[in-house]
C-alpha cells in the first residue's frame, strides 16, 4: 500500500495489524482519484472510517488543502499518525478519535468539500451515515461524497440535498458518488 500520485508519490504506508481494517485496494483507490482528478485542488477532506488514512493522504498528495482523519480504533489511529508523519502532511492533517455519529454531530456546518466514506462492509449503514451528513450540514455547497460499499448494497438516489450521480463497480466493491444539488436533479 502506497501513495500512487502527487507530491508524496511512492511513499509506502503502514497497514493496521489484524483483520479488522480492510484497506481500499489499489484498483479502487485509483478509480476514486480518477473520478476526482480535477476536483481535489484546495479541498477540505474528511476521511471517515479512516483505517490507515490512505484515502485522505492520497487526496493531500494530489492537492487537497487539508484532511481530517476519523476512526475509533486505537490501532488505526496510531497507524494514521505514523502514515501522516511519513508522508509529511502533519501541518495539513488532524486525527480525531471518534465514532461517526459523535464526530458528525459536532462538526462545523459546511466544513468539508469532500467526504471519503469507507465503513466496514458488513455494517451496511452507509444510508444512515448519509442522513447524518445531511442533517448536520457538514458538506459545502459544492460538496462531493464518495462511498465505498460491497457490490449490490442498495444506495438511496437522494438524501436531502445529496444526489447519487454515478455508481461504479470493481469486483466486490461499489463506489457511489453523491453531490450536493438544490434542485434534486443529477449533475
Amino acid at each position: 500500500m502506497r501513495i500512487t500520485s502527487g507530491s508524496a508519490r511512492g511513499i509506502a504506508l503502514k497497514a493496521v495489524p489484524g483483520n479488522d481494517t480492510r484497506p481500499t485496494s489499489d484498483m479502487v483507490k485509483q478509480a476514486i482519484f480518477n473520478i476526482l482528478q480535477f476536483e481535489l485542488g484546495g479541498r477540505n477532506v474528511l476521511d471517515l472510517f479512516a483505517g490507515t488514512g490512505q484515502l485522505g493522504l492520497e487526496a493531500l498528495s494530489r492537492g487537497a488543502s487539508s484532511a481530517v482523519f476519523v476512526d475509533k480504533a486505537p490501532e488505526a489511529l496510531e497507524v494514521i499518525r505514523s502514515n501522516i508523519q511519513k508522508t509529511g502532511f502533519s501541518a495539513q492533517s488532524r486525527v480525531v478519535k471518534s465514532d461517526y455519529k459523535a464526530f458528525l454531530s459536532g462538526a462545523p456546518q459546511k466544513s468539508f468539500d469532500l467526504v471519503l466514506l469507507d465503513p466496514p462492509y458488513r455494517e451496511k449503514f452507509v444510508p444512515r451515515i448519509l442522513n447524518f451528513i445531511e442533517t448536520f450540514d457538514i458538506l459545502s455547497d459544492c460538496g462531493i461524497i464518495i462511498c465505498e460499499t460491497a457490490t449490490g448494497e442498495r444506495m438511496p438516489a437522494r438524501v436531502g440535498k445529496l444526489c447519487l450521480t454515478k455508481q461504479y463497480k470493481y469486483g466486490g466493491t461499489e463506489l457511489s458518488v453523491y453531490r450536493v444539488s438544490e434542485s434534486g436533479e443529477s449533475q
